[in-house]
């Protein structure tokens, strides 16, 4: 949600290359579940990336907000066990991607 996250461009990407759903906190609620659900079963995508940030107003830390992007990596597994997902966290301050393991 926030204005300082590009992520087609951070991602390399161009439009009509991916699905971009974007909410407070990167947090997997049932909206983005329900989307993501049509993105893969009716539209084919086969992969994922739950990306948060640093500096975000949803969370009161940069750790909170790595942890929130796992566990939320962890509810789209959950509920779309097809879906190749992975998380990474996007430092606003050195204009980083940082894919988390």
């Amino acid at each position: 949600m926030d204005a300082r996250l590009e992520p087609l461009r951070q991602l390399g990407l161009k439009v009509g290359d991916a699905h971009v759903i974007r909410n407070a906190g990167a947090d997997a609620t049932p909206d983005a579940l329900r989307s993501m659900a049509l993105s893969h079963r009716d539209l084919g995508t086969r992969r994922a990336m739950v990306v948060g940030h640093t500096d975000c107003g949803a969370h009161p830390s940069d750790e909170a907000a790595e942890a929130g992007v796992r566990a939320a990596v962890e509810r789209v597994r959950a509920a779309l066990p097809g879906l190749a997902v992975e998380g990474a966290v996007y430092d606003v301050r050195a204009g980083v991607l940082r894919a988390l393991t």
